[in-house]
């Protein structure tokens, strides 16, 4: 694709980065930069990572659109067919899961291999000792998607991974195949998910088109609007969060992304009519003050460049 000198000096940048893996840039529907500079092919199936929680975010509302589920307000517990704690968790509900304000303590991190190597994740991730009542502070923590994932898997009577490939892969013509499954084989919900590079593109121009793609309602437009609107904000980054969205400025002008372990990014960025999608190597920490702040950087020059 031939490019402007300005878009020429961000892929010359992208390129400069060892850890990124790929790189695909719309704008207004067009593709204008779109190449693996390492790793797999554009339309192999990558980990995306904590990217997954954007899409078990995204599922969410298809859910309640479909009466799944009653809506962001409903009770957790009940969900799984679990008995009360007769305690805080008892209030837990969707919404807070969605915002990561659960109230119990995080999976994540240092905590991650305890929990991934416990018996049960579900019940794992909810006696976590409680860190403040649902719906308070944010909590970053994998294993509160992954009792999200589990309740709508129950409520829908389908695994997340048919519900991601029938509710999104299929509307957008994406492969999404099979990942890790927890010891009760339910799907890992909010990590691991693979997506190409390309369809992770697609996924944020539907975003973009207000939950539309190809004359296709994929997502109510509302539910979009919903998970736009602020409800925490990270102690990592600063950045205000939704459901299952960050949110931030690139370029000077609102926008909404999507991060992964290891420097996977999914950017919407609706004034510029722009999506970026970036996958890099998923076994290098991408931190703020290195590789992803090196990220944050490219964004913010393709914001401006195009």
């Amino acid at each position: 694709m031939a490019q402007t000198g300005g878009l020429q000096t961000v892929v010359d940048q992208a390129a400069g980065l060892d850890q990124l893996r790929s790189l695909v840039i719309t704008q207004n529907g067009e593709r204008l930069f779109a190449e693996a500079f390492r790793g797999p092919p554009l339309d192999r199936p990558a980990n995306v990572k904590s990217v997954s929680k954007t899409i078990v975010a995204l599922l969410t509302g298809i859910a309640i659109d479909r009466g799944v589920v009653e809506g962001v307000d409903q009770p957790v517990l009940p969900l799984l067919g679990r008995e009360p704690f007769r305690d805080a968790r008892d209030a837990m509900t969707i919404g807070d899961l969605l915002s990561m304000r659960a109230g119990v303590g995080s999976t994540s991190g240092g905590n991650y291999g305890a929990w991934v190597s416990s018996d049960d994740w579900v019940e794992y991730a909810l006696r976590q000792p409680m860190n403040g009542p649902p719906g308070d502070r944010f909590i970053y923590s994998t294993g509160g998607w992954h009792i999200l994932g589990a309740a709508l898997s129950r409520a829908s009577g389908l695994s997340l991974h048919r519900m991601a490939q029938d509710w999104l892969g299929n509307p957008l013509d994406i492969v999404m195949p099979p990942w890790v499954a927890d010891p009760q084989g339910r799907y890992l919900g909010g990590n691991d998910m693979a997506i190409s590079p390309l369809g992770l593109s697609r996924i944020g121009q539907m975003v973009l088109n207000r939950g539309e793609l190809d004359g296709r309602r994929v997502i109510p437009e509302s539910w979009l609007s919903r998970s736009w609107e602020p409800r925490a904000r990270s102690p990592f980054s600063g950045d205000l969060y939704g459901y299952g969205w960050f949110l931030t400025r690139y370029g000077g002008r609102f926008a909404a992304y999507a991060r992964g372990y290891g420097g996977q990014l999914l950017v919407v960025q609706p004034d510029r009519r722009l999506v970026v999608a970036i996958t890099s190597d998923p076994n290098r920490p991408a931190r703020g003050e290195g590789y992803f702040g090196d990220l944050r950087r490219l964004v913010n020059a393709i914001s401006t460049a195009v």
